[in-house]
């Protein structure tokens, strides 16, 4: 439920603006305009939206819901440019045209490693590795400092999609004077480093080589990477590949029409996997968080319209369980197992059968220490994470620490300090 603003200069820059899911352990979110039945949420956007003339730009660092997933729905609150890269903006066009918003919204894309004019702001756009095709960091420069804003990241050397992580643009930061270094805490409590989708591949290639009956994988949509990992196992183990779930189409043809998508491999009709042998199946599925509507939970329940299955099938759960989501997958696996189709969850087994696109502590460290900021602004993360994000920058030399909560107000310059409550943050449902 990314949504960040800078502001300078009497003009506001939009960072993100996404969605999250509606959290059964979060139901005072449900007096700030949300629903308890709504499936996402977004941030309350009035504080910017009142002052909109002042709004300058909305920058998207990269395609995932979390950060892109409100947009189509809130534009007309805002009415101003978004700038992004050409994958992110064919991801974005998809979403306005199910609004019918496609010719309304002005989407300008930007190059990798440009620098672009908004307002009163200079943005450098410094390509980094996650877990999705073209993510970016942002150099915010203004005359009252300058910002580092990391989004999401992870230092991958073998990602599947995307360039090797290089250290050296990052190294090169340090001569930049970085005010404020504004960091993603998502796995800060976890030491080392994060594992590469390589890793991931090679675990799930292991895994689906030993399975005799079907196979169902289930994971985040928008991982293109992981899309891509999967359609490679299923022509190394003889196997044919088939989508079920809109998203999953909509992320794949978006990959093809931006030259992601590797030409050699192969996607079957979803109508014809059901009339194949067992052996020779291997699905990608929508709805690894449990969601009732999703392919997974329909395959379940047992009444999918274009799959079936039964004893000795195996669903493969390539990826995290989302806090608040521990009941839905819980429930979701145990209807397999009561028709004795098994289920893997990362938990199940010591392979890397996901991998996660955030950076651990040993990542954070390297990072504060080559950028050398002024502050480190730890966000993306509960307090906990923000917290253990903000230790690692103190222990890697970095003078000051702003930790905060959603509405606060971070003051960088010239005097840093913290402003809290400075507006209302709340949250409201959006309807999809």
């Amino acid at each position: 439920m990314n949504l960040n603003l800078y502001g300078h200069a009497g003009q506001w820059l939009m960072v993100d603006c996404g969605v999250t899911f509606n959290s059964p352990l979060s139901p005072q979110y449900s007096d700030a305009g949300s629903s308890p039945n709504a499936e996402i949420l977004a941030a309350d956007p009035t504080f910017i939206s009142q002052q909109k003339d002042n709004l300058c730009g909305i920058v998207i660092t990269h395609a995932h819901e979390d950060h892109i997933g409100a947009l189509p729905q809130l534009w007309q609150r805002f009415n101003c440019p978004v700038y992004t890269t050409p994958f992110t903006a064919e991801i974005l066009r998809r979403k306005l045209s199910g609004l019918g918003l496609a010719d309304k919204v002005p989407v300008i894309e930007v190059l990798s490693g440009a620098t672009i004019n908004i307002g009163p702001f200079c943005l450098h756009w410094l390509a980094i590795t996650h877990s999705i095709p073209e993510p970016h960091a942002l150099v915010i420069k203004t005359a009252a400092g300058t910002v580092f804003h990391t989004a999401d990241w992870k230092m991958d050397a073998s990602p599947i999609t995307g360039r090797a992580f290089k250290s050296a643009a990052f190294k090169r930061l340090a001569q930049h004077n970085i005010t404020a270094m504004v960091c993603d805490s998502t796995n800060a409590l976890r030491e080392g480093f994060s594992l590469s989708e390589t890793d991931c591949h090679n675990a799930l290639l292991q895994v689906v080589k030993a399975a005799t009956g079907r196979v169902v994988v289930t994971g985040f949509s928008s991982n293109v990477g992981r899309l891509i990992s999967l359609a490679r196992i299923a022509a190394k183990t003889g196997r044919y590949l088939a989508l079920l779930g809109r998203s999953l189409d909509n992320m794949v043809g978006a990959a093809r029409a931006t030259g992601y998508w590797p030409d050699e491999l192969t996607i079957v009709d979803a109508g014809h996997i059901g009339y194949l042998p067992k052996e020779e199946v291997l699905v990608i599925a929508t709805g690894s968080q449990g969601e009732p509507r999703a392919a997974l939970n329909r395959l379940a329940d047992d009444n999918h319209p274009l799959l079936l299955l039964e004893q000795g099938d195996l669903v493969i759960f390539s990826s995290i369980i989302i806090p608040g989501n521990e009941m839905l997958i819980s429930r979701l696996v145990e209807k397999f197992n009561a028709r004795n189709i098994q289920t893997l969850q990362s938990h199940d087994t010591e392979l890397p059968i996901h991998v996660s696109g955030h950076p651990n502590r040993g990542e954070l460290d390297l990072l504060y220490r080559w950028v050398q900021p002024q502050i480190a602004v730890p966000v993306h993360g509960e307090a906990a994470h923000l917290a253990a994000n903000a230790d690692v920058a103190k222990a890697a030399g970095v003078p000051q620490q702003l930790t905060g909560l959603n509405g606060d107000l971070f003051v960088l310059a010239p005097v840093p300090r913290l402003w809290p409550g400075f507006t209302k943050a709340g949250r409201i449902a959006l309807i999809r």
